[in-house]
Parts: structure tokens; C-alpha cells; sequence
């Protein structure tokens, strides 16, 4: 598997290199297809490269061929190098031929030809309640770990080193959940504090590491710190490092997952805050000419809510429950009362009190502004001061108080 990971890496990183030169160039670089040749050709002049299973290196230019083509909506742009040690995975299409279904279960017919359609699935056998095996060409039955009662199946699967682990991932589509009849909505609110705060008053948490754990990342760290460059005890050291991040990150992924299913099978319509992740985790380290201010701190603010698991929280929810997620904008929704609309800044107290300097409503920081997102209450705009006789306000006059806002916090949905 190791030698399938280095011959897909390899054939991605020719195809980068192609695709650079026929760009400084300005001519249009060859398709799949005309790749797919070129790797024909390439196998019979590198032995190395020919000792490998051709159905992988092709998967790795499909794989490519993909990312060019959404290299403008994916958001990460054109493909990039791989590196050995940090991108090592394949990807493997299924052996045998089944037929494919319609949507109505009836057998999928050629509009040409009219014959049934066949396709290809992925040879796997369940072995007992939590392991099966799946063929990987090369390397015979390889057994997994299920993590669900069915088998997958898929046409494809990937298979992944990552901290010396091995991953396997199987494409398939899951239906999405179905939208309970109660109507209920839902507002989130989320936090560093509180990860996850419910406009109906629950609190949920992103596991993170324990006490000990982090002191065994900072014992690690030191350790690697101090030993020589380029010596066995700081890989060592490195590696141990990367087993216990990898570990929170498993439990982060985990938590999302479990999350994201609640949500879509108990409330109707989930309402999340409006957050830009990327710009609110950005360094704040600056140029040379303009370096930054509090750098070490933002950097410990950064990580603090990326540990969060924000974004994967609602990219989940977003999948297992389509159409039924929305947007909230973010702004007043912490300084809005969800009892009379006021909106004052001096009513939020503390990080976890808010107490309404209007009617004098009491609640959890937290929930309040849920229940404002729940209302769908966000982004209300700030009204005009009035003006001085100099034509603007002046600072003593100014105030943090604004006009109470409609609310429609209670108003049952038809």
C-alpha cells in the first residue's frame, strides 16, 4: 500500500508539472484522456513506475482532473505538490460488474442501445459485527473496522496514511435525514466557552484533551525541542505529538458527526450564526513595515476556536439535513433582549449574564442571543444619531442604547 500511496503521488506531482508548463506556455494542457496515453507510455519506459497497478495511477489523474476542473468552486484553488509523509492515499475503483437501478428500482437501460447499464462495486465481505475485508489490488483482503451496520456500497474507495494509521473511505452518498413533524426551530449560538449554546437551553461541548493529555503534548514538545536536528529522538517525539493532536481530532470529528445527526432528526429548521472562520482565525502578526500587536494572543485565540469544530458543525448539518439549515448575520444578536428587543450593550454583563437594562430580563448570555438567532433576529441595522448644531453628534450625547426591535420570539410557525 505503501508503494500504491508513492506511484499516485508520483503521477499527481508529473501532472502538476505538465500543466505549469503548457500554462507558461499559454496553451491549453492535455485532458484525462491524453494523460491516460501518456501514463501508457511512461510504464513501459519506467520500470518502477510500470511494477505498479495501472488502475491506481489513472485514478490519480482522474483525481486531478477533478480538482482542475473545480479548482474556482472548491476554494483551494489550482492542484498543488504532494509531499511524501504528509499527502499519502490512493484511491481504488471496484472489480466487479453489477447492474445499475433507477431511482424506482427498475433496471438502468442505454438510451442508445437499449441494454441494461453496468457498473462497478467494490468487492467487500463482512467478517463479524464490527470487521470486514475489502480487496485492494496488490495486497489481497484487507480487513477494516466498520463504523455502521451496513456494508458500504460504493464503486470507490480511498485509502489514507495518516500518523501511522491507516484510513479507508468509502464513496458513498447517504440519504439525508428526514425532517421531523413537530416544526420546531432551533438557534445556535456558537462560542469558545460553549461550543454549541440551543435557543432551548442546552449547553454541548466539543471534547477536547484532558488535563493529562496536554501535559504529556507540552512533556513531548520539550523533549523534541531539546534533542539534536535532524535526530531520532525528535521524530520520536514529533510522532508522539501527532498522535495525541490527531486523537482530539478524532474525538472533534466524532462529536460533529453525532451532533450534526441530532439536530437534523429533532428540530425542523437549524439556525446557525453567521461566522466568517477564516478571517476571525487569521494571524494578526502583520509586515515587517507594520508587525502586529498581542500576536501571541490572538494565536491562542486562534487555536481555541479552531479546537471548536464551528465550521465541520455546520457543513454536517448542512448535509444530513439539505434545505433545511439557514444564516443568521451575526451582529446584535449578544446585545439584543429576545424578551422586548432592546439592544444595549451595556446588558450584556459578563460572558455567560445578560440582564436587559430595559425590562430587566435575565438569562444566559448564551441562549439569549440562540433565541435571537432562533427568531431569525440578526444584522438589524444601527439608526441614525441626531444630529448637533455643528451637524454631528456630539460624544457626550452619543449612547449604547438602540430602539427595541419587532420580535417574533414565540409566534408559532403555520
Amino acid at each position: 500500500m505503501l508503494l500504491h500511496c508513492a506511484h499516485a503521488r508520483y503521477v499527481w506531482n508529473l501532472a502538476v508539472e505538465q500543466h505549469a508548463h503548457w500554462r507558461r506556455w499559454r496553451r491549453p494542457a492535455p485532458g484525462f484522456a491524453v494523460q491516460c496515453q501518456q501514463l501508457t507510455e511512461a510504464r513501459r519506459a519506467n520500470e518502477w513506475l510500470g511494477s505498479g497497478n495501472a488502475d491506481v495511477q489513472q485514478q490519480a489523474l482522474k483525481d486531478f482532473a477533478k480538482a482542475k476542473s473545480a479548482r474556482f468552486t472548491s476554494g483551494f484553488g489550482e492542484p498543488t505538490w504532494r509531499k511524501k509523509y504528509r499527502h499519502e492515499g490512493f484511491r481504488v475503483i471496484g472489480t466487479d460488474r453489477v447492474a445499475e437501478l433507477a431511482e424506482d428500482g427498475s433496471p438502468k437501460l442505454n438510451a442508445k442501445t437499449g441494454r441494461q447499464v453496468m457498473g462497478r462495486s467494490v468487492v467487500v465481505h463482512q467478517l463479524n459485527r464490527r470487521w470486514a475485508q475489502v480487496k485492494v489490488p496488490g495486497c489481497g483482503w484487507v480487513r477494516f473496522r466498520l463504523t455502521r451496520t451496513a456494508l458500504p456500497a460504493a464503486k470507490t474507495f480511498r485509502v489514507t496514511l495518516r500518523n501511522g494509521r491507516w484510513h479507508i473511505a468509502f464513496a458513498v452518498v447517504p440519504a439525508p435525514v428526514a425532517a421531523p413533524g413537530t416544526g420546531e426551530v432551533i438557534g445556535i449560538d456558537r462560542g469558545v466557552k460553549i461550543t454549541a449554546a440551543l435557543s432551548d437551553g442546552q449547553k454541548l461541548n466539543c471534547p477536547q484533551l484532558t488535563v493529562k493529555e496536554r501535559a504529556q503534548v507540552r512533556k513531548h514538545q520539550r523533549r523534541a525541542a531539546r534533542a539534536p536536528k535532524a535526530s531520532e529522538r525528535k521524530t520520536a517525539a514529533y510522532a508522539k505529538v501527532a498522535q495525541l493532536k490527531a486523537r482530539e481530532a478524532d474525538r472533534r470529528k466524532d462529536w460533529c458527526e453525532k451532533t450534526s445527526t441530532m439536530l437534523a432528526r429533532t428540530y425542523r429548521l437549524v439556525r446557525f450564526e453567521k461566522l466568517n472562520i477564516k478571517n476571525m482565525t487569521r494571524s494578526a502578526g502583520g509586515t515587517t513595515e507594520q508587525p502586529g500587536k498581542q500576536v501571541r494572543q490572538k494565536a491562542g485565540l486562534n487555536r481555541a476556536i479552531l479546537a471548536q469544530g464551528w465550521g465541520l458543525l455546520r457543513q454536517r448539518t448542512e448535509h444530513k439535513a439539505p434545505g433545511r439549515v439557514e444564516d443568521v448575520p451575526a451582529p446584535y444578536t449578544s446585545l439584543r433582549c429576545s424578551a422586548c428587543g432592546w439592544i444595549d450593550k451595556n446588558s450584556r454583563k459578563s460572558q455567560a449574564e445578560f440582564v436587559c437594562s430595559l425590562c430587566g430580563f435575565t438569562c444566559n448570555a448564551d441562549t439569549n442571543a440562540a433565541t435571537n438567532i432562533a427568531a431569525g433576529q440578526g444584522g438589524i441595522p444601527r439608526p441614525r444619531q441626531s444630529a448637533g448644531a455643528g451637524g454631528t453628534t456630539p460624544p457626550k450625547q452619543r449612547s449604547s442604547v438602540r430602539e427595541p426591535q419587532p420580535t417574533s420570539v414565540g409566534i408559532p410557525l403555520i
